[in-house]
C-alpha cells in the first residue's frame, strides 16, 4: 500500500493510544500474554517470512529464556530487568549455536534439525534440578524495576511489558526496513542469485536466526514475570507449532500479521477455555478455515484487497489515455 508519512504516523499514534488505554477495557493479564506472544510471533516471522527459514524449534529459545529469567529472579534475587536480560542473552547464545548447526541444511532438513535441538532442550528442562521438572519454577517474584516501580500492580506490570515488547517490535521493524532486510528477501526469493551477487548467505541466515532467537527469548523472559511461572509448556514442540499457526493466520511476511495472528489465537484460547476438551477441536477448525479462506493471512488479504482497489483507478486511467 502506498501511504504518506503523515498517514503512517497517524496510524502508529492511534495504535499506541489504543495500547495505552487497553488495560482499562480488557483484563491486563490477558493483554500481557497476547503482547508477549505477539513479539514471539514477530520474531519467528522475521526468520520464516523474510529469510524463508522454517524453524520448528523456536520454543527452545522462548522456554529457555523463561526458565533462566525465573531462576535468576527467584534464586539469585536479580531485579526484573537484569533477569530478563539474562534470559534474553541465553536465548541469543543458543541462537548462535543452534543456527550454526541448522543452516548447514535446507528445507525440511533445516526444520527437522531445529525440532531435534528443541527436543533436547525440552528433555533437559524435564530432568534438570534447576528447572523444577514437571512442576516448573513457581512463585517467581516480579520485583521492583528501576528501584521505584513496583511490578506487582497489574497496570504497572502491563506498561512495563508493553515498553519491553515495543522495543522488540522496533528492532524487528528496523531489521526488516534496512539493507539487511533486503538481503534476507533476496535470499528467500533466490538464494543462488544472492550468492552470485557476492553475498555470504550463510552469514546473513545465521544473523537472522540469532536475532530471531534473541527476540523470541525476550518474549519468553517477559512472559515468565507476567505469570510468575516457567513451565514445560514453554519448551514443548506444541509451543513451536502455535507460533507457526499465529504467523500463518496473521500473514506470513507482513509487518502486522504475526501481531494480529497472536491476538486471534490468544483470544480464542481465552474465551473458549470454558468448553473444556472441545477447545482443541474448535481451534483446529477455525485455523483450517482461516488458512483456506485467507491464504495470505488476515493482514495479507486485507493488504492485497486495498492494493487492488488502489490499482483499479490507475489501470482505468491508463486505458482511457491509451
Amino acid at each position: 500500500m502506498n501511504e504518506t508519512p503523515t498517514v503512517r504516523t497517524v496510524r502508529r499514534l492511534a495504535l499506541l493510544a489504543l495500547a495505552l488505554v487497553a488495560p482499562f477495557v480488557f483484563y491486563p493479564i490477558f493483554l500481557m500474554k497476547a503482547v508477549c506472544f505477539a513479539l514471539f510471533a514477530a520474531a519467528f516471522n522475521l526468520l520464516i517470512g523474510f529469510a524463508g527459514l522454517l524453524s520448528f524449534g523456536h520454543a527452545a529459545f522462548f522456554g529457555s529464556a523463561s526458565y533462566v529469567t525465573a531462576y535468576a529472579a527467584k534464586a539469585w534475587s536479580l531485579p526484573p530487568l537484569l533477569a530478563i536480560l539474562a534470559g534474553t542473552a541465553v536465548a541469543g547464545v543458543m541462537g548462535v549455536v543452534f543456527g550454526w548447526l541448522a543452516i548447514r541444511r535446507k528445507g525440511i532438513y533445516f526444520a527437522m534439525v531445529t525440532l531435534a535441538l528443541s527436543q533436547m532442550v525440552y528433555f533437559y528442562a524435564l530432568e534438570s534440578k534447576y528447572t523444577g521438572g514437571e512442576d516448573g519454577i513457581q512463585a517467581v517474584p516480579r520485583g521492583v524495576a528501576f528501584g521505584i516501580v513496583d511490578l506487582n500492580h497489574p497496570y504497572t506490570m502491563y506498561y512495563f511489558v508493553l515498553a519491553i515488547c515495543l522495543i522488540g517490535f522496533g528492532i524487528v521493524y528496523r531489521a526488516i526496513h534496512s539493507p539487511f532486510g533486503e538481503v534476507l528477501r533476496a535470499i528467500r526469493d533466490n538464494e543462488p542469485r544472492a550468492i552470485s551477487l557476492g553475498y555470504q548467505t550463510d552469514r546473513y541466515k545465521l544473523l537472522a536466526f540469532t536475532l530471531s532467537a534473541t527476540l523470541a527469548g525476550l518474549a519468553g523472559a517477559t512472559k515468565a514475570l507476567v505469570f510468575q511461572l516457567a513451565s514445560l509448556t514453554d519448551v514443548t514442540w506444541q509451543m513451536s507449532g502455535d507460533v507457526v499457526l499465529m504467523t500463518l493466520i496473521g500473514g506470513l511476511g507482513t509487518i502486522w500479521g504475526p501481531v494480529v495472528g497472536a491476538f486471534i489465537s490468544i483470544t480464542m484460547e481465552n474465551y473458549l477455555a470454558e468448553l473444556g476438551s472441545w477447545v482443541t477441536v474448535i481451534q483446529g477448525t477455525i485455523f483450517v478455515i482461516c488458512v483456506l479462506a485467507f491464504r495470505r493471512g488476515v493482514v495479507g488479504e486485507i493488504t492485497h484487497f486495498v492494493t487492488q482497489r488502489q490499482r483499479r483507478p490507475r489501470l482505468a486511467e491508463t486505458a482511457d489515455t491509451a
